[in-house]
């Protein structure tokens, strides 16, 4: 009998339900929240009425689109940690009450494990072990995937993460949140090295970007204050500069994390892996330090559930259930 899972992704703004039967995902649905651009970034109480809001049609929606009944289901999944407390919940109880309605495990994720795994979902799939460098605006790792639920963070952020950077950038920049987004938009058009920025001297494999953004910062005001009207008339330029500056910070690290490992299988994932700078970067490295690359298609970068149903196929395989009694976690360790 075929293995059919539910997913359900909530740990920040996006609801979204998937359906994966046999390790292939047959739809992947994904309810956006625009209330939070008005605010300049996510509103913890406004992100949890909203999923309240979507769930329950979104789930719908995936059922259909799959063309699974819940009756057919073999498990469920959703995201267990990290997250907002609040929009996590949501999904939790949401998935609890359909495993306990349905009789069927439930099957608690990982968020960031999640996005790892996303690189399975479809075709061609790195082989283990594996390097994964996971880019978002909560999290930028280095981590080595032994396998599907054996990984390990060999190297971390020590303050901002990489999206934090793209989208605090975009404010000093006076860009609308998103800004991560437009700050890739921009940079397209412009020259990559005419603003040199500082590249932090971390040791070992771990990140920080708090120093950039404040050389950013006050870049930008030492130039409008000589030349007014400076930032509007250099726009491409500086984005471009910026965002070539953050992805070499990312590339060095991952460049030293394949020497120390000796893995030449690399990925990338996370919601700054859809960026299209960081996209070619990791296919030129790759073409010069021989590493066979893989990038997640645009859908499977950002949060969704189609990633939590392939982490809960290797699960499911593994028998790996979650009890219940099982709660959800704003702040987790990474862990298989």
């Amino acid at each position: 009998m075929a293995v059919k899972i539910l997913a359900i992704e909530s740990s920040c703004d996006e609801t979204s339900a998937a359906v994966i039967v046999d390790g292939q995902v047959k739809s992947n649905i994904i309810a956006n929240q625009t209330v939070h651009e008005q605010y300049g970034g996510v509103v913890p109480e406004l992100a949890s009425r909203a999923h309240q809001e979507h769930i329950v049609p979104v789930v719908d929606a995936a059922l259909k689109k799959a063309g699974v009944a819940k009756g057919e289901l073999s498990a469920i999944a959703f995201t267990q940690s990290p997250g907002l407390i609040g929009s996590l919940l949501v999904g939790a109880c949401f998935a609890k009450a359909m495993a306990l309605a349905l009789d069927i495990p439930l099957i608690g994720v990982h968020h960031m494990q999640a996005h790892v795994l996303a690189n399975f979902i479809e075709d061609p799939k790195p082989s283990f072990p594996m390097l994964c460098l996971t880019v978002s605006g909560g999290h930028t790792q280095i981590v080595q995937v032994n396998s599907a639920l054996d990984m390990k963070v060999i190297g971390e952020t020590l303050d901002d993460a990489a999206g934090e950077a793209f989208d605090k950038t975009a404010k000093i920049l006076g860009l609308p949140y998103p800004g991560g987004p437009l700050i890739d938009k921009y940079a397209q058009q412009g020259d990559p090295t005419r603003f040199k920025f500082p590249e932090p001297q971390i040791q070992g494999l771990d990140f920080s970007f708090s120093g950039l953004k404040t050389a950013i910062l006050y870049f930008v005001q030492q130039q409008e204050k000589a030349q007014p009207g400076f930032l509007q008339e250099n726009m491409a330029d500086i984005c471009a500069s910026i965002q070539h500056r953050i992805i070499t910070i990312l590339m060095n690290k991952l460049v030293k994390a394949t020497k120390e490992t000796g893995i030449k299988e690399v990925a990338i994932a996370g919601g700054v892996s859809a960026n299209s700078g960081l996209r070619k970067a990791l296919t030129e490295y790759g073409e010069k330090h021989g590493w066979n690359t893989y990038i997640p298609k645009f859908e499977y970068c950002t949060d969704n559930a189609g990633m939590i149903a392939m982490t809960a196929h290797f699960k499911y395989e593994a028998a790996a259930f979650t009890d219940l009694t099982a709660i959800p976690s704003a702040r987790a360790e990474f862990a298989s």
